[in-house]
């Protein structure tokens, strides 16, 4: 390997490709440089400052995120300078709205205001709708900072919850711009944008509400945000990461085969999300997939097979229903013929047992008369 192609981060020095990010190079080799604005398959924008590290020779400090590895380039992501500089920037974040977690503040008088203050906003005694689940929280205790010393940003925008899908907090926003490439550089829906100034995410030039936008609720901007301002409406106040355990599993809805992980309470599937880092989705869902999942948990799904005899259901075995099915379908190939039957096969299941159902059509019940719901 040719001596061009090294940089050193925290005394190791590392091989890297021309146009490698310092974070990139970092990331491969398991650095841990953190960050809040950072999306992967997106352009780097550098917006949080959180990814800030030091440069050997160099009096600024620069953003990992965006700045290249150079030949020879020595780089310290927990220098001094740099803890000193996160620690900044946290707080000012923490101080910039409703963050109303325990790092938030003290037991003064003005935390106390400030958390009744809150409540009413929220509509809930509860503190953050996301905590234990907020990459901001996760920060500000890694580096033990609080925001209580920065004046609390007043936010004007109200709470808009009249989807069913998704709450937006305007007030819990840190403006990392991370829902907004997701949504327009990995989903390409480009249903939000930033307003002129920066100080809200819109949707369109008339800053619509979700429901009469071009959001399609995907969902993608709830993953990718690391706070609390965007999150499941189902779930908001009533489910907890430590309550739940994912099971990571095949989304049914269609062929494509999107790995997803179920949240699963008290047996029952609370909440859904993308399984990032994997193919063939890598964390992105559609709408049914994020948001489709209550039917697993309906008390009218069917346990057993069930029979009608005289006007009526009653359940039976998978051994009796499935001799009555065959017994039916012979008996009106042979009375009627293999074109008086036709076979629908689904979206909802793999591939391969579409082709298994097309087979059986042909090959058992000799009929070419084949269609899928989706061309209906």
């Amino acid at each position: 390997m040719d001596d061009q192609h090294f940089i050193t981060i925290n005394g190791n020095k590392f091989h890297f490709k021309p146009g490698d990010t310092i974070l990139k190079v970092a990331r491969r080799k398991h650095i841990d440089i953190p960050t809040l604005c950072y999306l992967s398959g997106a352009s780097p924008t550098g917006s949080c400052n959180v990814c800030m590290v030091e440069i050997a020779g160099e009096k600024e400090l620069v953003k990992a995120c965006s700045a290249e590895a150079v030949s020879g380039m020595v780089v310290f992501t927990e220098s001094p300078r740099v803890v000193h500089a996160r620690e900044y920037v946290i707080k000012k974040l923490l101080g910039s709205g409703n963050h109303n977690c325990a790092v938030r503040g003290s037991d003064t008088q003005d935390w106390t205001a400030f958390q009744l203050k809150v409540n009413r906003e929220d509509k809930s005694e509860q503190l953050c709708p996301v905590w234990g689940d907020c990459r901001l929280q996760d920060l500000a205790y890694r580096y033990q900072v609080s925001g209580e010393n920065f004046d609390k940003r007043n936010v004007t925008y109200l709470l808009e919850d009249a989807n069913p899908f998704i709450v937006r907090d305007f007030s819990r926003c840190i403006l990392c711009g991370r829902c907004v490439q997701a949504c327009n550089e990995i989903q390409v829906n480009n249903a939000i944008q930033f307003r002129g100034d920066n100080g809200k995410v819109i949707t369109g030039e008339e800053d619509r509400p979700l429901k009469d936008s071009q959001c399609v609720f995907c969902g993608e901007c709830i993953q990718v945000c690391p706070v609390g301002a965007l999150v499941e409406k189902d779930v908001r106040y009533s489910v907890r990461p430590w309550e739940t355990r994912k099971v990571r599993t095949t989304c049914s809805y269609c062929g494509v085969g999107c790995q997803i992980d179920l949240h699963v309470k008290d047996n029952k599937v609370v909440k859904v999300s993308g399984a990032e880092g994997i193919g063939p989705n890598y964390g992105s869902l559609c709408v049914k997939g994020r948001f489709g999942y209550d039917f697993v948990n309906s008390q009218e799904r069917l346990t057993m097979p069930l029979i009608k005899e005289n006007g009526k259901h009653r359940e039976a075995s998978w051994e009796e229903a499935l001799s009555l099915v065959a017994e039916k379908f012979t008996g009106i190939r042979d009375q009627y013929g293999p074109d008086s039957i036709g076979v629908l096969t689904s979206a909802r299941v793999t591939n391969e047992e579409n082709y298994i159902v097309q087979k059986f059509a042909r090959a058992v019940l000799k009929t070419n008369n084949v269609d899928h719901c989706a061309r209906l």
